[in-house]
């Protein structure tokens, strides 16, 4: 049996670092950690930790992938949204 897995992805919001990870066709809310900051960017060991309070964990062998965006995608000169995603899964050692 496979495990089921989700996305897990790292923006920055009303100036701070957040985590979430995606749960689609649900009306529940995203499991989400707030790292309190703008600077410097979380680390792995970091993100990591922060997914297992969230009961969560990269899949083996999943890389972080980083994606530019903008504020208003009709604007060229728009800042520039920064946002990490990788594949996760529920933690082995999560209490349920």
């Amino acid at each position: 049996m496979t495990a089921q897995t989700f996305t897990a992805q790292m923006s920055v919001f009303k100036s701070q670092w957040r985590l979430y990870v995606v749960l689609l066709n649900t009306t529940d809310p995203w499991p989400e950690f707030s790292f309190d900051r703008t600077l410097p960017v979380p680390t792995f060991t970091e993100r990591t930790e922060a997914l297992s309070v969230l009961g969560f964990e990269p899949v083996p062998g999943a890389q972080w992938r980083w994606t530019e965006d903008s504020d208003d995608p009709d604007n060229p000169a728009s800042p520039v949204v920064l946002i990490a995603a990788t594949q996760v899964r529920p933690w082995t050692g999560a209490i349920a």
